[in-house]
C-alpha cells in the first residue's frame, strides 16, 4: 500500500485538509505573511530532519543545473500559492477558500496537457470539468 501513488495523494489531501484547518486558527492573532514564515520555517526544519534521518542527503554539486533552476522555480511558485493562499484564509472562511485553492487540480490537468503532452481520457476530463464546477459552487456565497 504505501507504494502506491493512490495512498500517498490521499495522505496529501488529507494533510492539506488539515493545514487549511489549522492555518485558518493559527492566524487568528497575526498577519498572514508573518504566519507563512512561521509554517515555512517548520517545514523547512521537518524536511531536513526527514532527509537526515533517512540518510538520504545527497551532496548539493551532485545536483543537476536543470534540476536547480525548476527546484528553484517550483519553490518560488510553493512560497508565492502560500503566501496568497494565507491572505485568503486571513479573509475569507476556509470552507470557501481551501476549495478555490484546489482549482490548481484543474490547473494542473490544463498544465500538463499543454506543457507536458500528457493526455486525459474524455472522463478525465469531465472530472477535471466537475472539481472546477464543484469548486466556484462551494465558493459561491
Amino acid at each position: 500500500m504505501t507504494q502506491s501513488w493512490q495512498f500517498w495523494a490521499l495522505l496529501a489531501a488529507g494533510f492539506a485538509a488539515l493545514t487549511a484547518i489549522f492555518a485558518k486558527v493559527g492566524i487568528q492573532s497575526t498577519n498572514s505573511d508573518m504566519a507563512t514564515l512561521i509554517r515555512t520555517a517548520i517545514i523547512l526544519v521537518m524536511a531536513l530532519g526527514i532527509v537526515l534521518g533517512f540518510g538520504q542527503w545527497q551532496s548539493l554539486d551532485s545536483i543537476p543545473q536543470k534540476t536547480w533552476l525548476f527546484l528553484i522555480l517550483s519553490g518560488l511558485a510553493t512560497g508565492a500559492s502560500w503566501l496568497c493562499y494565507f491572505r485568503a484564509l486571513k479573509l475569507g472562511p476556509a470552507s470557501q477558500v481551501a476549495p478555490v485553492d484546489k482549482l490548481s487540480v484543474v490547473m494542473v490537468a490544463l498544465f500538463g496537457a499543454i506543457f507536458l503532452g500528457e493526455r486525459l481520457a474524455g472522463h478525465n476530463w469531465m472530472g477535471v470539468a466537475l472539481i472546477a464546477a464543484g469548486a466556484v459552487l462551494v465558493a459561491l456565497p
